[in-house]
């Protein structure tokens, strides 16, 4: 099961990236600006559903591989924390998202256009499914067993807060949306999001693996 020691961790860290904009946080507030507060919910639905697929090709995936020997173990922890500063180094350099979410608006869709959008949308993304590849098992303990019961925790977990806090995202950009994109906090979304992926990333590359 999993390690009492790392959870918090893992919670906080899950948070920190939570309350960052990101993609599918630009995603959601624009259908919310656009359609109002049940369009951005709905789209939170979505956008989940695609999450929880990629946390079970992630867990189905990797899990033999995890649980086949510490060398394999070590290398996938190393090489998910290269690709997520990664993500934090390019996303410091590029405000390609952010200049797309102020600048483009979302066309007027049915609900049940937006969900199936949003569900393939978030499936298709090979950079979704990177994102859980290389973030799940930074959490995981090889030495406590169940490695798969142990990521689709983590993953459901992930995807359980992701659902409250995008939810709060839709419901505030319901009513402030339009303030919210002209702040300067922002237009530096960039720069917040993309250090929090960089430390998150420094913090896995150097965390005691000897255990695992």
């Amino acid at each position: 099961m999993l390690e009492p020691a790392k959870l918090p961790l893992f919670l906080l860290a899950s948070l920190a990236l939570l309350l960052t904009p990101g993609p599918a946080v630009m995603y959601i507030i624009a259908r919310s600006i656009d359609q109002g507060r049940p369009a951005g919910l709905v789209s939170v639905l979505s956008i989940e559903v695609g999450n929880f697929f990629h946390v079970l090709a992630a867990t189905f995936g990797l899990s033999a591989l995890l649980m086949s020997s510490a060398l394999a173990f070590s290398v996938v922890k190393y090489l998910g924390a290269a690709y997520l500063i990664y993500l934090g180094l390019r996303k410091l350099f590029s405000r390609e998202q952010a200049q797309a979410a102020e600048t483009a608006p979302a066309p007027r869709q049915s609900y049940r256009q937006i969900f199936s959008q949003g569900v393939l949308v978030a499936v298709l993304n090979p950079k979704t499914a990177l994102f859980f590849l290389a973030f799940l098992p930074q959490f995981v303990d090889r030495a406590a067993g169940a490695v798969p019961l142990q990521m689709l925790t983590l993953g459901c977990i992930f995807v359980l807060m992701a659902i409250v806090s995008d939810g709060m995202y839709a419901l505030l950009a319901g009513s402030l949306g339009h303030w919210l994109k002209t702040t300067a906090l922002w237009r530096a979304e960039h720069y917040v999001s993309g250090g929090i992926y960089v430390l998150l990333g420094l913090a896995a590359a150097l965390s005691d693996t000897a255990r695992n």
